[in-house]
Formats: C-alpha cells, sequence, structure tokens
C-alpha cells in the first residue's frame, strides 16, 4: 500500500459500496488516517444496500474478512485494555467493534456467526452457534482458508492484508500458503508434523486429520506421499498491534 491518499478518501465516503467502505476502513488503518467517515458509512447502510453480499460469496467473504481485521484494529487502538483483560476472550472478542446498518458486531459474530456459517468456537468446529438474526441472514458456509486471513491481535496470528472480492481466491491461497510455510514444522525422521493450535481449535473445519493433511501437502509443507502424525503448538497472545504484510504480499 502506498503513502499517497486514496481515492476513496479523496471523493469522501459517502456512496461507498459496502465492499469498499470495509476495504478502505482497513486501508485507512493501515495508513494511519482517520477511518471514521468509512465507519459511518458501514453504519448507515440498510440492509437493502448489503443484499449484494447475499448474492455474492466472493464479495461477502472480502467484505466480511476486511471488517473482521479493521475491527480488530479499532478495539487495539481505541479500547486496548479489553485485549489486556484477563477476560480478554469475554471482553474483547464480544465487545461491538464495527457497526454494520445499525448492528453492533463483535469480532466473534463476525468470524464465527458469519465466517464460519454459525458454528461455535468451542467444539473443535463441530458445535453450532446460536446466533442472532442478523449473522444468520449473512452466515457463509465456512472456507477453513478464512483462518489465515483473520487477525485477532495476537502475536501468532497472520498478517493482515486488504482482500480484493475479484482475486480472493487467490488471495487466500497466497495468505494460507505462507502462514503454513512460517510457521509448520515437519520432521521426515519422526513423520511428524507440528502445526498451529488453530488447526485444533477449528479441527473440524479443516476436515479433521484427512483434511489437515490433504491441506499441508497440497501446499507443498509436508512431501506428496506423506501422512504424518499431527502434534499442535501453543498459540502466542503477546499483542501484536498492525501486524500488516509487506505491499509486495510478504509477512
Amino acid at each position: 500500500m502506498s503513502n499517497a491518499p486514496s481515492p476513496a478518501v479523496e471523493r469522501g465516503a459517502e456512496g461507498l459500496a459496502p465492499v469498499e467502505a470495509a476495504t478502505e476502513t482497513l486501508v485507512a488503518l493501515r495508513r494511519g488516517e482517520d477511518p471514521d467517515p468509512y465507519l459511518s458509512a458501514l453504519a448507515a447502510y440498510d440492509e437493502s444496500d448489503l443484499r449484494p453480499l447475499r448474492a455474492d460469496r466472493d464479495r461477502a467473504l472480502a467484505f466480511w474478512v476486511n471488517l473482521y481485521n479493521a475491527g480488530t484494529q479499532l478495539l487495539l487502538e481505541r479500547r486496548e485494555g479489553l485485549y489486556d483483560s484477563p477476560l480478554r476472550f469475554l471482553r474483547f472478542f464480544r465487545a461491538d467493534a464495527v457497526t454494520v446498518a445499525g448492528h453492533g458486531l463483535s469480532l466473534d459474530e463476525i468470524e464465527q456467526g458469519i465466517l464460519r456459517g454459525c458454528r461455535s468456537k468451542y467444539g473443535f468446529g463441530y458445535l453450532p452457534r446460536f446466533p442472532r438474526s442478523f449473522e444468520r441472514r449473512y452466515a457463509i458456509d465456512p472456507d477453513p482458508r478464512v483462518h489465515f486471513a483473520l487477525n485477532c491481535g495476537a502475536e501468532s496470528c497472520p498478517a493482515i492484508r486488504a482482500y480484493d472480492p475479484d482475486a480472493i481466491d487467490d488471495q487466500l491461497d497466497m495468505a494460507t500458503g505462507s502462514y503454513l510455510q512460517g510457521t509448520v514444522e515437519y520432521d521426515p525422521q519422526a513423520d511428524r508434523v507440528r502445526l498451529p493450535q488453530l488447526f485444533l481449535w477449528y479441527y473440524g473445519d479443516f476436515g479433521g486429520h484427512g483434511g489437515i493433511r490433504r491441506l499441508l501437502r497440497e501446499h507443498g509443507v509436508v512431501p506428496a506421499d506423506a501422512s504424518p502424525a499431527l502434534r499442535f503448538s501453543s498459540w502466542n497472545w503477546a499483542k501484536a498491534k498492525g501486524k500488516y504484510a509487506d505491499p509486495d504480499g510478504s509477512e
């Protein structure tokens, strides 16, 4: 991302489509600019403005992923104490992070309710979530690659990118490959692989052991004929505000 003002800043937030407003919120935060005009636009939409998100999966993925990552950075900037609290999992992840069409949304509501198709963050990805009606209306069938795009503020999280609906499939593949290459450790002698703990938390999203191994093979982090034993590393919850990918996509 360059330091030049974005086109949306020059023309103002009024009239932006939802996907643009979510992207520009994230871009403004990345540049240290004021995101409030875009946040106001997001809050002022009505649900007819959001209709394209229910009809176009790629637009929905880009919108909600960018909005989640923007929401994380907003909370870290404006309500940092929530992350530092011993009750982080109640206070930080359940606090209103952004407002869309008049609905205050938490990180949990965006991730578990919408991006994971109303699944609980408990139960290793197999238990349902009991969502609000807004979450149900916008829920998306889960795509496990989303886990490598969402940043909740922890050191172990993936780097933040701005996702484009016209390129999101390739971008999610790139984010997945980059994160796996940087975090997965394969021991060929023991035929064992050590993975970030999110694979355990969302075990069902990845399709269990078989699905995880397929993903690792597809991205070249284990040999094509390997079926290694899985081990899970602890998650580093140290706060890592502003963990953006470099403009060339590297972390």
